[in-house]
């Protein structure tokens, strides 16, 4: 069975309709790259994977638990448990500026999980190595470089032990040179058999790095397939349009 089924995702601001039937499958260890042109719904349909937008019809399945069922949502603390299986690392970071960077990895876990003070700091030292900012663990937030404070949120988005990553254009914030050092720690990630679906402007990530590419294009699923088959035989008029242009 797959780690996330969606079926029929639906989703209308008034009368704009921003996702029309989006239905796709990920797999355990799956990397899904979504490109295509601002304002085709990815970053929509990445939101409400976890209910940071209600959908208006359609089903979305979280590793055998329903967030919603033919347009219709659990109880509350359903949807806390299943959106808890994910964690989001967002264009523009969201870090509180009035917490250090360490204090921005724990909170969540202390809040919510209501693990120990001890335990908490542990995992976040050992993300925040792993993400090549031990360092900084005592700065806030202003003190950091773009990349840096990405990096941040995706340590801080591992401390909850997410299946699931899902990257909302992480890098479309930043400088070019920036760019590279939170590339490769998503690589990293990828290395280490992360489920992750990345919504992404980044051509040469998405061709080198996912296992799967999804474009998107009018709030519709255009085309999807392995890197090589988008990227050096696309089928759809609009994605070698797309192609022509970003690469």
């Amino acid at each position: 069975m797959a780690l996330i089924q969606i079926e029929n995702l639906k989703k209308s601001f008034g009368s704009l309709e921003v996702l029309k039937r989006i239905t796709f499958d990920v797999e355990k260890n799956d990397v899904i790259a979504v490109i295509g042109p601002s304002g085709s719904g990815k970053s929509t349909m990445l939101r409400s994977l976890v209910h940071l937008e209600e959908i208006n019809g359609g089903t979305v399945c979280i590793d055998g638990d329903y967030l919603v069922k033919d347009g219709v949502y659990p109880k509350v603390q359903d949807i806390k448990a299943i959106t808890a299986k994910m964690g989001m690392v967002f264009q523009h970071f969201n870090l509180f500026p009035h917490l250090t960077v360490r204090g921005n990895l724990e909170i969540s876990p202390k809040l919510v999980k209501k693990q120990s003070a001890a335990s908490t700091q542990q995992t976040a030292d050992e993300l925040l190595k792993k993400v090549g900012l031990f360092e900084k663990a005592d700065v806030f937030p202003s003190n950091l470089s773009g990349g840096q404070k990405q990096r941040v949120a995706i340590a801080r988005a591992l401390m909850m032990n997410p299946q699931i990553l899902l990257f909302d254009e992480p890098t479309s914030a930043l400088d070019p040179e920036l760019t590279g050092e939170v590339l490769k720690v998503m690589k990293d990630l990828a290395e280490e058999h992360m489920t992750m679906i990345v919504v992404t402007h980044e051509m040469g990530f998405a061709r080198e790095v996912a296992n799967k590419v999804i474009f998107m294009d009018g709030g519709e699923i255009v085309e999807a397939g392995k890197p090589e088959e988008i990227f050096n035989n696309p089928q759809h008029p609009r994605t070698r349009a797309f192609l022509k242009k970003n690469l």
